[in-house]
């Protein structure tokens, strides 16, 4: 079983165009994000799944392993799975989805995402939570909840918040989706021949398909947050935290 992280890389964002290029502390966003996936000593590899020719000159430029893919993928899903294919990897290896737009996370948060793989031979998915501790998050859809089951695989990723909480309790717990996932190949190739789905269609999020298609999605909790980036203004937001953010 080989793990490698791939990093979908998209140079057109609506909100954000070229963001994986925009300078964060004088490196671009992307360099940020592949050093931190290759401090990880579970990871084999790590590479850099892009539609542009300007990303991939970067990330060379860097020292970064970078593969074009097609401009056409609705999904950073779709991204990773033709990378996937493009790389040779086989049914029972695990391909970690690295957001490209998260640079300050943790090496740790990635080891915690495969490690249930190596408990459960069977497993498809896995991905990461947060106990919300800014309660402007609850309410903030661009801040995706998730609920669980009793041992800890999802019963269901919202924008809305979730569970509701039919009476007010100190004790009220809401748990914030991190975008890392972990697939294990096979799953990956079958995730990305499948339609949208309903509920995917609602809300937005990809991983509703893996749940209404039978997927099991192991979900684990980490103390550390991820901030991400998600407009320019973003970009002087993590600046701030990069000189006391914990690696």
């Amino acid at each position: 079983m080989r793990i490698v992280a791939i990093i979908p890389a998209r140079y057109g964002s609506t909100r954000f165009p070229g963001k994986p290029l925009a300078l964060i502390a004088g490196k671009p966003m992307v360099e940020h994000v592949y050093a931190r996936a290759s401090a990880c000593a579970e990871l084999l590899g790590v590479y850099v799944a892009t539609d542009d020719e300007r990303i991939l000159e970067v990330v060379r430029g860097f020292g970064g392993d970078a593969l074009m893919t097609r401009p056409d993928h609705t999904s950073g899903t779709d991204r990773i799975a033709e990378a996937a294919h493009k790389l040779g990897l086989q049914d029972d290896d695990i391909i970690v989805n690295v957001q490209g737009d998260q640079p300050l996370f943790p090496t740790s948060l990635l080891s915690d995402l495969v490690a249930p793989f190596h408990e459960d031979r069977d497993l498809s998915m896995s991905t990461l939570m947060y106990r919300i501790r800014d309660k402007g998050e609850i309410e903030n859809p661009n801040h995706v909840k998730v609920v669980t089951d009793l041992e800890g695989f999802a019963l269901y990723f919202s924008r809305h918040p979730v569970p509701y909480h039919r009476e007010a309790s100190p004790a009220a717990a809401y748990f914030k989706h991190l975008g890392f996932y972990a697939y294990r190949m096979s799953f990956l190739t079958a995730f990305s021949s499948l339609p949208e789905g309903r509920l995917e269609a609602a809300e937005k999020l990809e991983q509703l398909r893996a749940l209404e298609n039978g997927f099991r999605i192991r979900v684990v909790e980490t103390e550390y947050d991820s901030p991400e980036v998600d407009t320019p203004a973003d970009v002087a937001r993590v600046e701030e935290l990069i000189s006391s953010f914990l690696p």
